[in-house]
């Protein structure tokens, strides 16, 4: 078993994560989100995976011993799909209201809540 995709989602998360560190404006922080929350879809794919294994989908003929992979794990990142461009679209809809009341997307410049 290898492990570089866990290593791959690992270090997309990471950068993922450093890029909202160090974000100088809210669109730049959505999408280093978005990047994050990619590297969970690749460590859930990573971990759904089995070399050799089949579909889970069963007919009149058995699967005569052969691994089946999980259908759970495959359900689950689609549904971390949906829920991350849920996510990304309504926090990129507060971020254009933001510019439309405030006039930046500059956190600095946000951080004062005087009108």
């Amino acid at each position: 078993m290898s492990h570089l995709p866990y290593l791959a989602a690992g270090w997309i998360v990471l950068a993922g994560l450093y890029g909202v560190v160090t974000s100088r404006d809210l669109i730049h922080a959505v999408v280093c989100l978005s990047v994050t929350q990619s590297g969970t879809y690749v460590l859930l794919l990573a971990i759904g995976y089995r070399y050799g294994a089949t579909a889970p989908v069963f007919s009149d003929r058995p699967p005569h011993g052969r691994p089946v992979t999980d259908p759970v794990v495959q359900a689950m990142t689609l549904t971390d799909i949906v829920v991350g461009a849920t996510v990304t679209a309504l926090l990129l809809a507060l971020a254009v209201q933001v510019a439309k009341r405030r006039g930046t997307i500059d956190p600095d410049e946000l951080r004062s809540l005087e009108s």
